[in-house]
């Protein structure tokens, strides 16, 4: 059992030293003494509720859970009936179901990118060398002698001020952009952009939405491995087939006629077929001064599109609360991956999506189970198996614009994205760690596991913009993002790191993310249980946890709570 007086001094501490190590923040609040966190017991977690639901789901016939699919319809009747008989309720009125409005757009007969201007024209193959997609649902793509502008790292942002658009329209005309933020390289936390931790500036999904903004026809980013935390063989699988997008309707916001990528190799030969040097370019736009650099070339390519229109589902439950049933605490886990993707050697083209993110949803499944036989707890407990993360988290997002359960009932919560079979570690890993009272939660319930919390040791891969908390934090809910530690008890950091590091080079959104029968389970059990004890303890406390004073999405959520009386 915890001493919550004691615990509450240690978390607060802890959490503090977290902040100074992930993301530079003011400090948290004075308010975090009088949180109130009750004493909870382990759960009756079933690690073969854990093995049977991911192997379930990563199975061929499920064809990659890509949205819109039969891959879909066996996912979302799966787990209907998994969490049904969990002892959940329907968590949409008498449905399990929230439907999902999105278009599927599927690229083909792409033509080479095309490049003209310099001393010869060059030309690049689709797929290993460029990629690109249109977010329009139009029949045909035309980039035709577009005038090619290179805007650094295609950053406008006034309250830090930065404006790499400064001076130049880039109307019609095609951007070459750098990944990540201009500061990546920085050593530590601080800078204009947060030093070494990425920022929403630095995500592509920020980069593609300022160039419509601005105006182009057509945003292609330079993909350079280090900075993006991936290799370009992730990109060509995420990039090429289907595409999953919201559908806009009447009013839809900006957007270019095509986003891409380039290989950083590609970028640096059509930069000197303009007389320009790569490094030398990436080096100046680091530099708040920077000016965009009209190329004198022209970019050509084409390809055809087929679209459709269609509902994906989130697949909803609830256990309602015994006290305050109008109180939520939400888990999420998105169950969807890439569907069929680029072929593996050996022709297998199924991105099964064992580890992302089977593992996760199957853990919905599993707490929902323990919950469930402990009974009601204090507030509703809502779990939440979202849609289309991997098209940009549109499953998340659009439940927290259409939320089943008011955002400013909502507690706060947990999100669950791959868990990898490491064995059992000393530490687990937090991604954004102070941010939000949740901190004190999390180090009360690892204190009495005798692990620690550790900083994400790659702030600078942006993850705590690429999964569906992410969408939860812009609408002011609180949410933790914990992975698996990598202080291996078996081999230390350097095992942890190479077990992560063999996931990203050989199974990271490729067909090889298959179930294995020879996983070890036990470190994914004991973070398992570690998330039971945080849900259970939010949903049995009477604390509404904040963000901490000087947040990014602090005054979202007071706004949010200010709104009604009923609110937080």
């Amino acid at each position: 059992m915890k001493r919550a007086f004691a615990l509450r001094a240690a978390a607060m501490l802890g959490a503090l030293t977290l902040g100074a190590c992930d993301a530079a923040f003011p400090g948290m609040d004075s308010a975090e003494t009088a949180l109130d966190i009750p004493d909870i017991e382990s759960g009756e977690l079933s690690e073969e509720t854990m093995k049977t639901v991911t192997k379930t789901l990563s199975q061929d016939s499920f064809e990659g859970r890509m949205p819109g699919t039969e891959g879909e319809s066996k996912t979302v009747a799966y787990l209907t009936e998994r969490f049904e008989a969990a002892g959940l309720e329907p968590g949409n009125g008498d449905s399990w179901v929230q439907d999902v409005p999105l278009v599927e757009i599927t690229g083909r007969d792409f033509a080479p990118l095309t490049i003209t201007g310099g001393d010869s024209a060059l030309a690049y193959e689709y797929g290993p060398e460029w990629v690109g997609v249109t977010y329009r649902e139009e029949a045909a793509t035309q980039i035709a002698g577009s005038e090619m502008v290179f805007v650094g790292y295609g950053i406008n942002a006034p309250e830090r001020g930065w404006n790499d658009y400064e001076g130049i329209d880039v109307t019609g005309k095609t951007v070459v952009i750098l990944v990540n933020d201009p500061d990546w390289e920085t050593p530590g936390l601080t800078g204009t952009f947060g030093g070494k931790a990425m920022t929403y500036y630095g995500r592509w999904t920020y980069k593609y939405e300022e160039a419509a903004r601005q105006g182009a026809a057509a945003a292609l980013i330079v993909h350079d491995t280090e900075p993006a935390s991936y290799g370009w063989n992730v990109v060509e699988s995420s990039w090429s087939g289907p595409q999953a997008y919201p559908q806009y309707g009447d009013n839809p916001p900006p957007r270019t006629r095509m986003n891409g990528w380039v290989q950083k190799d590609v970028a640096r030969e059509i930069l000197a077929a303009a007389g320009e040097d790569l490094d030398s370019l990436s080096q100046a736009a680091k530099q708040e001064d920077f000016e965009a650099v009209e190329l004198g070339l022209k970019a050509s390519t084409s390809f055809s599109s087929d679209s459709r229109s269609f509902s994906s589902r989130n697949v909803i439950g609830i256990l309602p609360g015994s006290e305050a049933a109008d109180e939520y605490v939400i888990h999420t886990a998105h169950w969807d991956h890439l569907g069929r993707c680029t072929p593996a050697p050996d022709g297998d083209d199924i991105c099964n999506g064992a580890v992302d993110n089977a593992t996760g949803t199957a853990a919905l499944v599993a707490l929902a189970e323990a919950h469930a036989k402990a009974g009601a707890p204090r507030r509703s407990l809502v779990f939440l198996a979202v849609t289309a993360e991997e098209s940009g988290l549109l499953g998340a997002y659009y439940y927290a614009s259409n939320p089943v359960f008011p955002l400013d009932r909502t507690v706060g919560g947990i999100n669950m994205d791959a868990f990898l079979m490491a064995g059992p570690a000393k530490d687990v890993t937090v991604v954004g760690p102070g941010k939000s009272q949740l901190d004190t939660f999390l180090e009360a319930a690892l204190e009495s596991d005798g692990r620690v919390a550790t900083p994400n040791p790659s702030p600078e891969a942006g993850y705590y913009y690429r999964s569906d908390h992410f969408a939860f934090a812009k609408q002011g809910v609180p949410m933790l993002y914990i992975d698996g530690g990598e202080d291996l008890i078996d081999g230390g950091r350097e095992a942890g790191e190479a077990v992560a590091e063999d996931y990203r080079a050989n199974r990271y959104h490729g067909p090889k993310d298959e179930y294995d029968e020879n996983w070890d389970w036990s470190g994914v059990m004991a973070d398992l249980d570690l998330y039971y004890r945080i849900g259970r303890t939010l949903a049995m406390s009477t604390s509404w946890p904040n963000w901490n004073e000087g947040d990014e999405f602090r005054a979202v959520r007071d706004e949010s709570c200010s709104a009604s009386d009923a609110g937080c």
